[in-house]
């Protein structure tokens, strides 16, 4: 959305396939800037902490190191970063970070411009009458360990929760981080949980039931993987309304995004570097 000091403001919005989050939240600041006719004094309002440490700390050097980061690896994105680069120059920006979903106006306009452009569902982000559970996993394989961190958004008001779990797998991580943040809620209010995992919502919604009716044992006669995780989940389920919901992980919800860098980088701080499986 560009908002001039004089005359009307104009919505831009696109659709690219086989993308990331992160290219486009790159791409909507690159495509702004080129909008602009002329040189001009910019204030460009972006909810992508990607993309504020990118220009304010990083870029710099990524353009000396000739496109390498520290480590000497390709820096990620070099072809839009390279462009935004350019472009920058021909105006003078001031780059200024707003929180996604917290009642922002103009920021809730351009995502749903962006949802509306993808073709895709719109998820109940807007629904103030209900809890907002936003949650991100990550698990390394060769140690078994992980970490999930949720953020709790009612209104204004959020909370984040996280956890370091070893000798688990994704799935299980999965299912306690549900079980956890919603453990934690305070209010009986309606909820919505999202969440990257098929398995964790189609369980929740289609299966606990059936293993339920059948002593926790599947169509085949086996106990049901990760019993004791489910029987948890299913208990703090009977004590709230909760739909969940699986996020588009080329374009998640901010907070989504948000609950995954944190799970990363606790996890990354617990383990010690030599053992680490990315």
């Amino acid at each position: 959305m560009i908002m001039p000091e004089k005359g009307k403001k104009r919505e831009l919005s696109g659709r690219v396939a086989e993308t990331t989050n992160n290219r486009m939240e790159l791409q909507a600041s690159l495509e702004a800037l080129q909008a602009l006719p002329a040189a001009s004094a910019v204030q460009l309002f972006t909810d992508s902490r990607y993309v504020q440490n990118g220009i304010s700390k990083w870029i710099g050097n990524w353009r000396a190191n000739n496109w390498l980061t520290a480590e000497k690896e390709a820096v990620k994105n070099r072809d839009l970063w390279e462009a935004l680069d350019k472009e920058i120059k021909r105006h003078r920006v001031e780059w200024i970070w707003v929180k996604g979903h917290a009642d922002n106006t103009h920021n809730e306009r351009v995502d749903a411009l962006a949802a509306a452009a993808r073709g895709r569902p719109l998820l109940p982000l807007d629904d103030e009458a209900a809890i907002h559970i936003f949650i991100g996993i990550t698990w390394k394989r060769k140690v078994k360990t992980g970490s999930w961190a949720a953020i709790l958004r009612y209104r204004n008001h959020c909370k984040v929760l996280s956890a370091i779990v070893e000798n688990s797998s994704a799935n299980r991580i999965h299912i306690q981080s549900a079980t956890e943040a919603l453990g934690a809620l305070k209010r009986l209010l309606p909820v919505h949980l999202y969440t990257s995992s098929g398995y964790l919502k189609d369980g929740a919604s289609n299966w606990l039931k059936g293993w339920e009716r059948n002593g926790w044992h599947t169509r085949e006669g086996k106990v049901v993987s990760n019993k004791d995780e489910w029987q948890q989940l299913s208990q703090v389920l009977q004590e709230s309304s909760v739909s969940l919901h699986v996020i588009d992980k080329a374009m998640p919800p901010c907070h989504s995004q948000e609950a995954k860098e944190l799970a990363v980088e606790w996890v990354d701080a617990f383990l010690k570097p030599d053992s680490q499986d990315n």
